[in-house]
């Protein structure tokens, strides 16, 4: 590994927090969970991309059909209830929520090539601007994500027996990695400042001053 500023290892080091976090979030299905309070509960839990119900039934729709188990939410055996399962809040957390994870992934191999990237190299204030611009537009993409699932998630219009039904660590890692890929992408932009600054600093020719003091202690060791 190429060295690193202070603000650089925090850098990488908030972002592999968020690494670990958003993806968990996107794995896991416990966005949605029963509290287990309630006997012989029809919905059992649900993430972005599985759902489990137990003898589940929608008296909204004409059909003697129950759902039992856990299934991948865009599975054929849920078409009849898609429009329940498939609200338009959650195909939007959805939505969001996995251009985050891809702009985290995309930040993740930018932070493994910063890590080994020199100082010197042309593009590498190219390298940190590009992945705190793309580290900060996840962490809004989840932000909204996050928002749009809280809000609407456990209420009385979605799951059954909604009064039992609480956002879970799923959720939890979400909104913690949403966070924290804000200043992952802040603390690239602060060090991309500072290589910037170091540079023009570098590029400016020495001034007459101290080209005379350069000359008097030249001088002064004679």
């Amino acid at each position: 590994m190429a060295m690193k500023t202070k603000t650089g290892i925090a850098a990488i080091t908030v972002t592999a927090a968020a690494f670990v976090f958003v993806v968990i979030s996107f794995c896991t299905p416990y966005w949605l969970v029963n509290d287990g309070k309630i006997k012989d509960p029809k919905f059992i839990r649900i993430g972005l991309w599985e759902v489990c119900f137990d003898n589940f039934d929608d008296f909204r729709h004409h059909y003697d059909y129950r759902f039992t188990g856990c299934w991948w939410v865009f599975e054929e055996e849920y078409y009849i209830i898609f429009d329940f399962l498939l609200p338009g809040f959650f195909i939007a957390t959805q939505f969001f929520f996995t251009l985050c994870t891809t702009l985290v992934l995309i930040g993740a191999f930018f932070t493994w090539m910063y890590c080994f990237c020199s100082r010197d190299h042309d593009k590498y204030l190219l390298l940190l601007l590009s992945n705190g611009a793309n580290l900060s537009i996840g962490g809004v993409c989840g932000l909204i994500a996050v928002c749009t699932f809280g809000a609407n998630g456990d209420n009385r219009d979605w799951m059954p027996h909604w009064q039992h039904n609480d956002l879970s660590w799923s959720f939890a890692c979400a909104c913690i990695g949403s966070l924290l890929l804000l200043p992952a992408g802040a603390l690239f932009f602060v060090e991309a400042r500072r290589v910037r600054y170091r540079r023009l600093r570098d590029a400016q020719p020495p001034s007459q001053y101290t080209m005379e003091t350069r000359k008097a202690s030249h001088h002064t060791d004679i």
